[in-house]
């Protein structure tokens, strides 16, 4: 995991919720954490990490999540066993 990814993590792990964490910079954090990610329809994504399932949808039209997806997936990322 390189800088970047840990700065995603960190913001995605940050109190108060930080919105506004590009969908693409979450994706490539999954990618480096070796994370099966599968395309649904329209805009879901499977994802699946150390056991753990979970499907989200990409932001649009903005590439930016909103606050309620960071919580979605910093749950995800615990249930994962992934801390910051």
């Amino acid at each position: 995991m390189n800088k970047k990814h840990q700065k995603t993590l960190e913001q995605i792990f940050q109190q108060p919720v930080q919105a506004g964490i590009a969908w693409k910079d979450i994706e490539a954090l999954l990618k480096a954490l070796s994370a099966e990610i599968s395309e649904g329809s329209g805009s879901r994504v499977r994802i699946a990490l150390n056991g753990v399932r979970a499907v989200f949808h990409r932001p649009h039209p903005h590439k930016e999540t909103d606050k309620g997806a960071v919580v979605s997936m910093r749950r995800f990322l615990k249930e994962a066993g992934i801390k910051c």
